[in-house]
């Protein structure tokens, strides 16, 4: 069923995207997962470029986020497919990184423009200095190759403050807030214009 409830979230996720456009309002993109039967399905390329004509987003409009391990499990394939998936300006994050294979030789290969640090390494990152080191050096190896990097799992300012410091791009968590529903934040954005 994961087929039928991807290609739901995709629809649903890019039609709220398209409305919040309409009202300038929201974000300037909107991001979705991509499962590992999703990444591997044949009709996944031309699923997304009739999504993408139906909503009328432009480039880099939509990114899907695809786990590192869902990624790496057969690189060639996964490569080819994201690779068509970019020509449509598509933009691609590898999801969950530090966790999986952790590949850097495959990871230089895959047409990727984001990598989110996972909350794994984000945890103890004030207390362990095994994770410190580890989310300094992905900062600066994922910078070196030319990404945005996005750090999950935020909850304190401590976490927040080595992370701006080590230059992380974009921080996301529960210091900033809470998953609400797309309707809490029409109102939120609605209000503050």
């Amino acid at each position: 069923m994961i087929q039928t409830i991807g290609d739901w979230v995709l629809d649903k996720a890019c039609r709220r995207f398209a409305r919040w456009k309409a009202a300038d309002i929201g974000p300037s993109r909107v991001a979705v997962n991509v499962s590992a039967q999703q990444l591997s399905d044949p009709a996944l390329v031309t699923k997304v470029a009739a999504v993408l004509q139906r909503y009328g987003l432009r480039d880099n409009e939509l990114e899907l986020e695809i786990t590192e391990s869902v990624a790496m499990s057969d690189p060639v394939s996964a490569g080819k497919t994201l690779q068509a998936l970019r020509s449509f300006g598509v933009t691609l994050a590898i999801d969950d990184f530090g966790t999986g294979y952790s590949s850097l030789a495959y990871l230089k290969r895959l047409p990727i423009q984001v990598l989110k640090l996972d909350r794994e390494f984000v945890r103890d990152i004030e207390s362990d200095e095994n994770d410190a080191a580890i989310s300094a050096a992905t900062l600066a190896l994922a910078h070196g190759l030319g990404l945005i990097v996005v750090a999950e799992g935020i909850e304190t300012e401590g976490q927040s403050r080595f992370l701006k410091a080590h230059g992380c791009d974009l921080l996301q968590g529960y210091l900033y807030g809470r998953p609400a529903p797309a309707d809490a934040w029409t109102e939120r954005w609605t209000a503050d214009r």
